[in-house]
């Protein structure tokens, strides 16, 4: 078993991040303008480390398979970003936003990354500020803060409910400053599609133009990857369509370990599923829990009439709704974590109170804070997503409550990395979504923004020099090498692989059969017979795959039926890893509920004894099981406990 060695600094934990930069390499302003640096991925993360290594002096080569950085998925955020302002003078600290952070989690996180992360919240507010981001301000002129789950202050900044297209805007703007200049070049329209590794290094990345079909070669002396999550695995989640776990899969078959793979988020507010035919599903702002409340029937008997059309819910008294998350937390009460919220809501569906024709919904009632604050209160905080419910289901939520279910949101976990964010691959790093590490088993919400820009802006400018200092004398990396011909011809025959199939089923047919895999067995509860079921289950689907996927169109022009084919391929694998991780923990934690480790009253039960660890996987070859290595968590500065938000 390989040592793991996370570079975690020594000493205290508040001067961990400032002792470690006081000590590593940096490389200088003339050295810099040597340099290149390869970014995948132009969401929050990926753009603003493109902007900040740009304004360092580095030279960037930015991709994105959309048209335009503008259109990448941290666009879709909505609710806020969280920093340690305590702008609200409500007792927030640097420690609380750390703490919370760490028990959101449910203990599965590394205690000094989390740390850092909430030491550089506050710098990313002011960044976003100067670049002109119009965060909501309050009567006084100040920044406005409203309340998230898992918190107990008011931290989170927001615009609306259109924050992550905000930030996505100053980020892009930042960019934008940095291609005019000339340090930077984006290639949109471009989807990497392998690491390039020369002597153990990352040293580029072989990447298709979506437009004409050509494979075409990339050389940098540091590959940098933001990329996202792998939700998609699902089918059905608030993802984009086109968000894929391509380039970071590809990479952990170059050799970066994968960390936390089974690790995903369940989103308690999302649109429910309404038709066989559906794509994704549309992700409604948890922001929305701090003035609407959830609830179901207490009578079977409504419930029934709710599901067959017969009753409207406003008719319903409240001496008969069940407002069950202020009854079971009423400390947290509707602003539980995600992870809580979503099983609750499950177990309320499960029982047979669900609130739709399917029997899988939940209300989120505005009608008691429009009757406290006013309905124009109401448009100003929440207005765009009032309007985007109706359009998607027709219902005013001004005059009925809205219906809401969990669903597939983010991904905890990703290719592992270090204090410093480099992966098991010198050279290589990966950084927001794309990475393990700052979640643990459980997101809370308007941390992934945080997160995002945390490490783009203020963290990966400083730790990646530590690395390309020790490579100035290396000349500009070429592409013209056995390595770099070898991996685009891998590329190639994979593609050409996936192409000359030539039976009868879409991609699309794979994902969907993928996607009922996943969520009745990898889902929010899962059994060690269903794993082992789902793992032979994805092994038959595999098989069938490459002998019955038909992809359309031409091999060498836009194709986007072969895009889907090779990221299906890769998202059947890496349903495999998540499947045999969820197998090997066997412990309830955060938004993963092991059916046989569970509390009396049916709460998650985590076990510290025998999984307090990050479960990192080696990629051993095609059709071979994968190697678990294990990352001891130590938590020095929080006790564990088991969770509690009553």
């Amino acid at each position: 078993m390989s040592i793991i060695d996370a570079k975690i600094p020594a000493g205290p934990l508040k001067d961990k991040w400032s002792n470690h930069k006081a000590h590593i390499g940096v490389v200088s302003p003339a050295n810099k303008k040597k340099l290149d640096i390869i970014v995948v991925g132009t969401g929050l993360a990926g753009g603003s480390a493109a902007a900040s290594l740009a304004e360092l002096g580095y030279n960037v080569t930015a991709f994105c398979y959309q048209d335009s950085p503008r259109r990448a998925h941290s666009i879709a955020a909505q609710g806020g970003i969280n920093a340690a302002k305590n702008y609200p003078n409500d007792n927030d600290s640097v420690f609380r936003l750390f703490y919370e952070t760490i028990k959101g989690g449910d203990y599965r996180a590394r205690e000094a990354n989390v740390y850092r992360l909430a030491e550089v919240s506050n710098a990313i507010i002011d960044q976003c500020v100067a670049q002109g981001v119009p965060f909501a301000r309050d009567y006084g002129g100040l920044l406005a803060n409203r309340s998230f789950g898992g918190a107990l202050v008011s931290r989170t900044f927001y615009a609306r409910g259109q924050t992550g297209q905000q930030l996505l805007l100053g980020c892009y703007a930042a960019m934008n400053r940095q291609i005019e200049k000339g340090k930077i070049k984006v290639y949109n329209r471009h989807e990497v599609l392998d690491v390039v590794v020369v002597e153990g290094k990352a040293r580029g990345v072989i990447a298709r133009d979506l437009v004409t079909g050509k494979i075409e070669r990339f050389g940098a002396h540091a590959v940098v990857l933001a990329t996202g999550g792998y939700g998609n695995v699902f089918f059905l989640s608030t993802n984009a369509m086109g968000c894929n776990g391509s380039a970071a899969w590809q990479a952990y078959k170059r050799g970066a370990y994968f960390g936390n793979p089974c690790f995903v988020q369940i989103h308690p507010t999302c649109i429910p599923v309404h038709g066989e035919q559906q794509s994704k599903l549309t992700l409604m702002s948890e922001s929305l829990r701090n003035d609407g409340r959830v609830w179901v029937p207490k009578k079977i008997e409504d419930a029934k009439k709710l599901q067959a059309g017969t009753l409207n819910p406003n008719d319903i008294p409240d001496e008969d709704r069940d407002f069950y998350l202020e009854r079971r937390y009423p400390a947290f009460g509707n602003l539980v974590p995600r992870d809580v919220a979503s099983r609750a809501a499950k177990e309320r569906c499960d029982a047979g109170y669900g609130v739709n024709n399917t029997g899988k919904a939940v209300f989120l009632d505005f009608k008691y804070a429009i009757e406290q604050l006013g309905r124009e209160t109401i448009e100003k905080r929440y207005g765009n997503l009032f309007q985007m419910y109706e359009k998607i289901t027709a219902v005013d939520p001004y005059h009925n409550p809205m219906m809401i279910y969990p669903a597939i949101h983010y991904s905890m976990g990703g290719l592992w990395v270090d204090y410093n964010l480099m992966t098991t691959i010198p050279g290589l790093y990966s950084i927001g979504e794309c990475n393990f590490s700052d979640h643990g088993a459980n997101r809370l919400g308007a941390s992934a923004l945080m997160q995002g820009l945390a490490d783009g802006y203020f963290i990966l400018p400083y730790t990646i020099g530590d690395y390309l200092a020790k490579e100035i004398q290396t000349p500009k990396i070429q592409t013209n090498t056995p390595e770099f011909e070898a991996a685009e011809k891998h590329v190639t025959d994979r593609l050409r692989k996936l192409y000359d199939i030539k039976g009868t089923k879409s991609p699309d047919h794979f994902h969907k059969q993928l996607g009922h895999i996943m969520w009745d067995y990898i889902g929010m509860a899962r059994e060690a017979k269903g794993l082992e079921k789902a793992i032979q289950l994805i092994a038959d689907l595999k098989a069938e795959f490459y002998k019955d996927l038909r992809v359309v169109g031409e091999f060498t022009a836009m194709n986007n039926e072969l895009e889907k084919a090779a990221r299906v391929a890769d998202f059947i694998e890496l349903a495999d890893l998540m499947a045999h991780d969820a197998l090997d923990r066997n412990e309830s934690c955060g938004g993963h509920c092991r059916l046989e480790s569970v509390t009396p009253d049916g709460e998650a039960k985590r076990d510290d004894e025998h999984y307090k660890y990050v479960s990192i996987w080696e990629y051993t070859g095609e059709n071979k099981a994968p190697e678990l290595h294990k990352e001891e968590l130590v938590f020095e500065n929080v006790e564990l406990t088991q969770r509690s938000y009553k």
